[in-house]
């Protein structure tokens, strides 16, 4: 199959996924188109630049995805999992200041793909952090700690972790490696879509390969136009402020536990969104 025919054919799948207000029909739509593709955000972008040529091409959005309620502890790594999956899917995100929100800006498909990875992910990793808790293995370790004593004088003292230290590190290493699996997957993807696209003619490799990697390139440019042109945040976010305590213990299963995790979400486009974890 040729490049063209090939982006016609994915290009129609996806305005038929998109088209239909059936589910299920969505749901066999985008599994042929996922089956067809090698990575759905690059087929995505390569069948937009296409599209783009004989239809009205589509626009990017922007789009709150709520976190959690305010008050609920380590929701901050809630919103690390949802920028590591954002930023391997060519999103841009601003953050609520209590981190109960993110406003997602892409292409729709990107994001709907990206909230169903969310969806499946943050499940997996509190269900993990919840295991490690109950083994009880972090109550082994000890962090140093700054305190004063009665007179004023301040001392460090070792004190064991505590359980929301556990968890927060065990959650913070969890996005953080969700976010380099998902980095290397999408650059091995991309290096494989580019000699797919090469070899499909021989007479004409530097042209396709050139062709492809542009429409990439312009599809990250104009999200960051639109990004430049709607977003009213201010500021930047530096994460979670652990001042200092963490735990190795949980760090090290956290990374176990996401190199374990699937990442291909359970749930279909256009399913409801699962409830944070309580």
């Amino acid at each position: 199959m040729t490049e063209d025919k090939y982006l016609t054919k994915l290009a129609g799948l996806l305005r038929q996924a998109e088209s239909t207000d059936n589910e299920h029909e969505a749901e066999a739509f985008m599994a042929a188109a996922q089956r067809l593709a090698t990575v759905t955000s690059i087929d995505l972008a390569v069948a937009r630049a296409h599209s783009a040529r004989t239809e009205r091409r589509a626009a990017p959005v922007a789009k709150r995805i709520e976190i959690g309620p305010a008050g609920k502890r380590a929701l901050r790594t809630y919103v690390q999992l949802f920028l590591a999956i954002a930023h391997a899917n060519d999103l841009a995100c601003d953050l609520a200041g209590n981190s109960t929100f993110v406003i997602a800006y892409g292409f729709e498909t990107d994001i709907e793909l990206c909230e169903a990875l969310y969806a499946s992910l943050v499940v997996q990793m509190v269900r993990g952090s919840d295991a490690f808790l109950r083994s009880g293995a972090f109550r082994r370790e000890t962090v140093r700690v700054e305190q004063r004593d009665r007179i004023g004088r301040v001392r460090t003292v070792e004190k064991p972790v505590h359980g929301i230290t556990a968890r927060i590190s065990f959650q913070i290493a969890f996005a953080e490696r969700i976010g380099e699996r998902l980095a290397a997957a999408r650059e091995e993807a991309t290096e494989r879509a580019l000699r797919d696209v090469a070899s499909t003619d021989a007479t004409a490799t530097a042209t396709d390969s050139t062709s492809t990697a542009l429409v990439l390139q312009e599809k990250s440019l104009e999200i960051h136009d639109f990004y430049q042109r709607t977003s009213e945040a201010r500021g930047a976010w530096r994460g979670w402020g652990s001042a200092g305590r963490t735990s190795t213990m949980a760090e090290r299963a956290g990374r176990r536990a996401a190199d374990a995790a699937s990442t291909t979400s359970a749930r279909q486009l256009g399913g409801q969104r699962r409830a944070l974890p309580s």
